[in-house]
């Protein structure tokens, strides 16, 4: 018969140490969590996040309540929404052994699936060792931070309809990404929604995005972070800064609470939830950035929210006990590749794909994913690799950021099954357009699909993550109006930021009326759009690009909540022409076969038609020029079905790209059989493309393409 034990008039057993984090059954809650260090647990309870005194305080008794180095107990009549944390005690030694054990801190459940309550770290409270003291973190601080942090929540996580709902599995190939940020994406007025800045808000843009043609949005984090924690102010305004890009994660189970219309934990679950069940109702797959490299807890200097108070030493890469690894610069290192740390971000992933119904992941400074205790690399045996065997992981979309901030740099390395971001597709077009000699053989690498790095095991093309802007970087707009980064408002003194942005203002620094600069802009964005989505590979488009957002020269916005990051959506009316060229450009390549194939180019003849995968050519036909003061780059491509494995045969293309100064006049090779070339794509004139049945017919053996501009063929019968 099972003995019930009262606790502060709560009927509880022992629990299970199975599943970590809070487990809801239908008459109770299993509370489980890690500590290998620790010397006594206790669980809190509270009525609200904003409490400052429990209304339960229950201590796990060793003998009963610890199985191995995990913690468990379970409660009778406990619901979704209690709120919860930890109290862990143990030797606070970090100079001996790393250990920062502070029984006064109120600690997150590293599994918690919500987290309700703000942060307040500007109080002494929040932090295991006295602010100020001349001893510094080797002080203690016995002060209750029960005030100034946010509480784990209960959820039932089978408490919502999905109706049926799957992933939906896009082709990788196939695949169009959008990088947005959730806030930011809606949070301007402009945007119309009825809940800006939100998860909800996102359902209400799903037409905008299905118009615009991508498949696929990628999410800067919504891990539960601390949007609070900077305290810098704008030198300019005065206005608070912020974290607002979220790379400071403090829950990987939680989606944040900012972006609910409540700024509830629990409210997040459910309004993401449902984000995600009407993207792919919408046929729109949903993948997250994700930051498992470190957490929002800082250095030896920050505050004490939960990895460090539950067992320091085990979840962080330290130097000598005191202070932290710094590979991610952001404090600290997790110590990815410890068998309880890679359990975490396993789970962490696989609740996100079986519970919230996620598509797939991009991995922040994934590079450290890879580094052993000692920090060498060490990728095929590592959490990388398990995460691509994994069962349910590795059917997913998993995308690497394949460096980390203390130089290891590792584009084209990662384990089979990885895509990455392709760092030099971003930087050889970059430096092509803007007009930098010794760029055209590198550039028909990356047109290619990047066969120099990624040309191994079962890799494809398609894991080659092409991208000309992102989050964190100029815009494109911002990448043709400025040669210098302007980031002054981010309060650091525009020290902040990358210097090597490959950027060049056409003739005027910023915002200008002279029409000729102005032209010149549109070329080159129609140019790196177009060659964007004509690439083998899997292209990613920054959200606002498509309408010419600027960020007004700032290349690190991480700390502006403002127009800074939000989207002004009264571009899209402005710069419409751009607009309706980007869409097109998404369609022709969902359109053509030949642009998204499933192997690389090789240059030869496999289908018997006479016409090789790709040709190369220059302004003369089969004499392509790949001399150092080269600035063209032409190729063929097959559109056959023996080339691209598809059902129909596709149209050949046949693209230019002029980035030089002058017109230049280039001779054309022969379309298919029985064929005529005609134009789809010039991005000279002022709409950039014809629209499909309307190409303008070549009539000519030679076209004179404008200088800086771009130029698509396709052949067809008359």
């Amino acid at each position: 018969m099972q003995k019930y034990i009262i606790h502060e008039n709560l009927k509880t057993d022992p629990g299970a140490p199975y599943l970590f984090g809070a487990d809801l059954v239908h008459d109770g809650c299993n509370f489980a969590i890690f500590s290998k260090n620790g010397t006594s647990v206790s669980l809190l309870l509270f009525d609200n996040p904003s409490d400052t005194k429990p209304s339960h305080t229950i201590k796990l008794d060793e003998k009963v309540n610890k199985t191995g180095d995990v913690w468990h107990i379970f409660i009778y009549g406990i619901k979704e929404g209690q709120c919860y944390g930890y109290i862990i005690d143990g030797p606070y030694w970090p100079d001996r052994d790393g250990h920062r054990f502070n029984k006064h801190k109120l600690l997150l459940d590293p599994y918690a699936k919500a987290i309700s309550g703000n942060y307040d770290w500007n109080v002494n409270a929040a932090y295991a060792y006295q602010v100020g003291s001349g001893l510094g973190d080797l002080s203690f601080n016995e002060e209750s931070n029960f005030g100034c942090t946010a509480k784990s929540v209960v959820i039932d996580s089978n408490n919502f309809d999905w109706e049926g709902d799957k992933q939906l599995k896009i082709p990788l190939k196939n695949t169009i990404i959008y990088e947005i940020h959730t806030r930011a994406f809606t949070m301007d007025k402009s945007s119309g929604v009825k809940n800006p800045g939100t998860y909800a808000g996102l359902i209400e843009k799903i037409p905008y995005l299905t118009e615009l043609g991508i498949t696929t949005i990628e999410l800067m984090p919504v891990h539960h972070f601390n949007h609070l924690e900077n305290i810098r102010t704008n030198p300019i305004t005065n206005e608070k800064l912020y974290n607002f890009w979220g790379y400071s994660s403090l829950g990987f189970f939680a989606p944040d609470a900012w972006y609910a219309s409540d700024n509830d934990g629990v409210t997040a679950v459910y309004e993401f939830k449902q984000m995600v069940k009407a993207m792919h109702e919408a046929g729109i797959e949903v993948i997250l950035d994700v930051v498992y490299n470190h957490t929002g807890e800082g250095n030896e200097y920050g505050p004490t929210v939960s990895f460090k108070g539950i067992d320091n030493s085990i979840y962080y890469m330290t130097e000598k006990g005191r202070h932290y690894k710094n590979f991610s610069g952001c404090g600290n290192t997790l110590n990815c590749n410890h068998q309880v740390v890679k359990k975490l971000i396993k789970d962490s992933l696989r609740y996100w794909v079986i519970d919230m119904h996620i598509d797939g992941f991009r991995f922040d400074l994934a590079a450290i994913l890879g580094r052993d205790k000692h920090g060498n690399w060490q990728p095929d045996y590592s959490v990388l690799d398990e995460i691509n065997n994994d069962p349910i992981l590795g059917s997913t979309q998993i995308i690497a950021e394949g460096w980390d901030a203390a130089g290891l740099y590792k584009l084209g390395g990662f384990p089979s099954g990885w895509a990455e971001w392709n760092a030099k597709f971003r930087d050889d077009i970059r430096g092509f357009i803007k007009g930098d000699t010794a760029l055209s053989g590198e550039v028909a690498k990356r047109i290619a699909g990047s066969a120099d790095l990624f040309y191994y095991g079962d890799r494809k093309p398609c894991h080659s993550i092409n991208f000309l802007t992102a989050h964190d970087g100029f815009t494109l707009y911002d990448l043709v109006s400025y040669n210098n980064k302007n980031n002054i408002e981010n309060g650091e003194g525009n020290a902040d930021g990358n210097n090597h942005n490959l950027s060049w203002n056409c003739g005027a620094e910023g915002l200008t009326d002279n029409q000729t600069v102005l032209s010149l802009r549109d070329r080159h964005m129609k140019s790196m759009m177009g060659i964007l989505l004509l690439s083998q590979g899997t292209p990613m488009i920054l959200g606002g690009d498509e309408i010419k957002y600027s960020k007004s020269g700032n290349n690190n916005t991480y700390c502006h909540d403002n127009r800074l990051n939000w989207i002004d959506w009264t571009l899209l009316e402005k710069n419409n022409n751009f607009f309706e060229f980007s869409k097109y450009l998404i369609q022709f390549r969902r359109k053509h076969p030949v642009l998204r194939r499933e192997g690389f180019l090789k240059g030869v003849d496999s289908s018997g038609n006479e016409i090789r995968d790709i040709s190369w050519h220059g302004i003369q036909v089969q004499e392509p020029d790949w001399g150092i003061d080269s600035h063209t780059v032409a190729f063929m491509l097959d559109g056959s079905k023996g080339e691209t494995g598809a059902e129909l045969d596709d149209n050949n293309i046949y693209v230019i790209i002029n980035a030089y100064w002058e017109d230049l006049v280039f001779h054309l090779p022969s379309p298919g059989k029985e064929k005529t070339w005609f134009v789809a794509v010039d991005s000279s004139t002022e709409k950039g493309f014809y629209e499909v049945n309307k190409e303008q017919k070549v009539k000519s053996s030679v076209f004179n393409v404008r200088s800086r501009s771009l130029v698509v063929l396709i052949d067809k019968k008359q």
